[in-house]
């Protein structure tokens, strides 16, 4: 057995092999899928023919023909192998159709030189050599190379710098591999071992970039859930996310205080006035506190008309100034639907409460909005069930 069989089918079985991983992968698209098994396919084919030109060159056993036929399929498959490894990369464009127009155009080219013979020749020991027309196949693959090479550097665009010189350095490989067949003569046979490689390793690249992929789309759904998407403050989930962690401290920081606000009046804008006013009343309230907290801690839309905000401070005057300098700007925020705000606000801070946890701490200042809430509705004689 001659060193390149071993070889051919070390190469078979790795497509293989591939075709199982790609199968198995949750993370591809039925179409990718397929588009990756039809690069390995063709791979393996064109594989295929070029082993069994390397058997049948100067087998007296076998007619002319069937080498001719042989190779044909060899330099049609050839140029196709480099072709489709751009399948997966899913880019549009001007240069991936040039490659399909150069490939189209040798395929044309190969069925004609099988009968003209300007591909190859065979004397009488079955053995072959190139013909006269061989160049234009030469100079046919390296437009495809060369096109190929272009397609790479478009697909790394849409990945971060440093994965761009992996797949340069994996272009840099199989150039590499094709270029030492080429240059150290029919002994060596090193492209498609280059190629398969280079498959399995743009497979292992596809899998970093899809889960660098899912990281930042994580990260933006993150990014989103996190801010609440009425008031543009941040949402319940960042609130749990903050008291979780806060729950997970031994004693809370002493200079905490949480301070609990709700809309006075929502349900009577949004019965009378329309759901539209309600929304421009929260969006109002989530600006006035926005506005007098931003710097101080961090703010938060927790429910409907609901709000809690979580400052760090021990100076009891600068606390009750942030309640007047809030109730204030509340007092002069006019809208276009809804004419006026009103809040009720209550704060417990955590110094006055020895050891307590961040849940008690909140339903204390939650007590205490709803004692001022009273004190709103009793004063304005209203009905808070209206």
């Amino acid at each position: 057995m001659d060193y390149y069989t071993p070889i051919s089918i070390l190469i078979w079985i790795s497509l293989a092999v591939m075709c199982i991983l790609v199968h198995e992968n949750n993370r591809f698209t039925k179409e990718k899928k397929y588009i990756l098994y039809f690069t390995y396919i063709i791979l393996g084919c064109a594989s295929l023919f070029e082993w069994l030109g390397v058997q049948l060159n100067g087998n007296m056993d076998f007619s002319p023909w069937l080498l001719r036929a042989v190779k044909l399929f060899d330099y049609i498959l050839t140029p196709i192998a480099g072709g489709v490894v751009v399948l997966q990369f899913q880019t549009k464009g001007i240069f991936k159709k040039l490659i399909y127009i150069f490939i189209g155009f040798n395929i044309l080219y190969q069925f004609v030189s099988f009968f003209t013979g300007w591909m190859i020749e065979i004397d009488d020991l079955n053995v072959y050599s190139h013909g006269n027309g061989y160049n234009v196949y030469v100079v046919t693959y390296l437009i495809i190379t060369v096109l190929v090479i272009i397609e790479f550097f478009i697909y790394g665009k849409k990945f971060r710098k440093q994965n761009r010189i992996s797949l340069l350095a994996i272009l840099l490989f199989v150039l590499t591999g094709i270029i030492m067949q080429e240059i150290l003569g029919r002994s060596v046979r090193t492209a498609y071992i280059s190629l398969v490689l280079c498959l399995a390793l743009l497979y292992i690249h596809n899998q970093e970039f899809s889960e660098l992929a899912a990281d930042d789309k994580m990260h933006e759904q993150l990014i989103k859930i996190s801010v609440d998407p009425l008031t543009g403050i941040s949402s319940r989930y960042a609130y749990n996310q903050e008291v979780m962690n806060l729950e997970s401290l031994k004693t809370l920081p002493s200079d905490l205080v949480a301070i609990s606000i709700d809309i006075n009046g929502l349900k009577k804008v949004n019965d009378n006035l329309g759901h539209l006013a309600g929304d421009e009343l929260i969006c109002g309230a989530s600006q006035c506190i926005s506005n007098i907290f931003k710097n101080h801690g961090k703010c938060y839309r927790t429910g409907g008309d609901e709000f809690i905000v979580f400052i760090n401070s021990n100076n009891d005057e600068e606390i009750e100034e942030l309640m007047a300098n809030l109730r204030d700007n509340a007092d002069k925020w006019k809208g276009t639907l809804a004419p006026n705000l009103s809040l009720s606000i209550g704060y417990e801070k955590a110094i006055d409460n020895e050891k307590i946890s961040i849940e008690n701490l909140i339903s204390l200042a939650d007590k205490k909005m709803y004692i001022d809430k009273n004190r709103y509705y009793v004063e304005h004689n209203l009905d808070r069930r209206k």
